[in-house]
């Protein structure tokens, strides 16, 4: 049975879903700002997340946050972190592949996890020693033992361009080894395929806590791990993670440390 946290957080990811979908067939008429180059913002991002933040407010009025558009509040250790419209740009073109992200740390340690897909009513749970679901039904990462046949995903760094050299040079080297790699858009709901084994692994470089704090949490519970380019264990401060079961995450962590450069290594 999920934990009463994640109750709330579900509640609140289908209340921004809502208002997600209500205006997709008029993003047109969206007001958007380019918060920084490549990397926009819209009304829509804004109002989805003033919903959560509302939902959590209620039943946490204590509880601190940390949410992408209007930052952090509060200075406590339970602490909410969300993206309230993960594949903005996707959501803006109409292409369908977007999410909601809200994760729970406690004292660093992230415990409660919601991904939440409102065009195909997909939610993704977790709880800290419960187990990963998908609408309530137990999900695993994937039983593959090596890259051969293995389908990864990725996403490049728009906000970090200087590491497009490096972005290509990993995926050539994967590629060589992998079946395929997509590149979705939406960093949570690459996670979640993680976790649900639709994916076999996942690596990034640059993403921010909002981006991974569900979904870190999501593949750990599923049984897999997330690392760093290194291969240390954890939500990576860098951004740089890589996601899958034991098994593919060092092997990706073994090709990507191979055409890493010494900054996304040790970062």
């Amino acid at each position: 049975m999920p934990r009463p946290a994640v109750n709330v957080a579900v509640k609140a990811a289908r209340a921004a879903g809502n208002i997600i979908l209500r205006y997709m067939n008029r993003v047109e008429g969206l007001a958007v700002e380019e918060k920084s180059r490549h990397d926009y913002v819209s009304e829509v991002d804004r109002m989805a997340e003033a919903e959560i933040v509302k939902e959590l407010r209620r039943a946490y009025p204590d509880h601190g946050i940390i949410a992408e558009e209007s930052g952090q509040k509060g200075k406590t250790d339970k602490v909410w972190i969300i993206d309230p419209l993960d594949g903005t740009h996707n959501y803006l073109r109409g292409f369908p592949h977007f999410s909601v992200s809200i994760g729970f740390r406690d004292h660093g340690d992230l415990v409660y996890g919601v991904v939440y897909d409102p065009l195909r009513d997909e939610i993704f749970t977790a709880s800290k020693g419960d187990g990963a679901f998908l609408n309530d039904r137990r999900i695993r990462v994937s039983k593959r033992e090596s890259l051969q046949g293995a389908l990864i995903a990725t996403g490049f760094p728009y906000r970090q361009r200087e590491h497009r050299d490096a972005q290509f040079a990993m995926t050539k080297a994967l590629l060589g080894e992998a079946q395929d790699i997509r590149r979705t858009g939406s960093a949570a709901l690459d996670f979640a395929y993680v976790a649900a084994g639709r994916l076999d692994g996942y690596f990034e470089i640059g993403l921010q806590p909002w981006d991974m704090a569900a979904g870190v949490l999501l593949v750990r519970e599923a049984g897999g791990q997330c690392t760093d380019f290194a291969g240390r264990n954890g939500m990576p401060a860098s951004g740089n993670v890589i996601a899958g079961n034991h098994f593919i995450a060092a092997a990706m962590a073994k090709v990507i440390a191979a055409e890493a450069t010494p900054g996304l290594l040790h970062a």
